[in-house]
């Protein structure tokens, strides 16, 4: 990860970089996109009320909540959580504040259920 990355990362210097749609009310900024056999890492914006759907995860995911609440079916994290997903579970995700996390995955993660709209 590039220092100024880091830098950007510790002193809320996230909150002037440009983001990605991703999903619907998530926006994306790639640190590293997947690779090869690398992992991804980002961080991903989620505006208040935004949701992913249930999915799998094909590889260990790592999340650190930079800002607000992320939530799954086992809690509320708050800023400064650290979460574990490890390879073959399975969760939704939201925030109903809004959140900012930084995530990084072995693999892209598997989507089990899409949204209707």
């Amino acid at each position: 990860m590039p220092e100024t990355t880091r830098e950007r990362l510790t002193s809320g210097g996230w909150k002037e970089l440009e983001f990605s749609p991703f999903r619907d009310a998530v926006t994306i900024h790639w640190i590293r996109p997947f690779g090869g056999d690398q992992p991804g890492v980002a961080l991903l914006k989620y505006e208040p009320g935004a949701s992913v759907p249930r999915h799998r995860h094909e590889g260990l995911e790592t999340i650190l909540v930079l800002d607000g609440v992320q939530s799954d079916e086992t809690g509320d994290y708050i800023s400064g959580s650290y979460i574990v997903n490890a390879p073959g579970s399975e969760h939704s995700v939201w925030s109903d504040t809004g959140c900012m996390v930084l995530i990084q995955w072995d693999r892209p993660v598997k989507i089990l259920e899409e949204e209707i709209a």
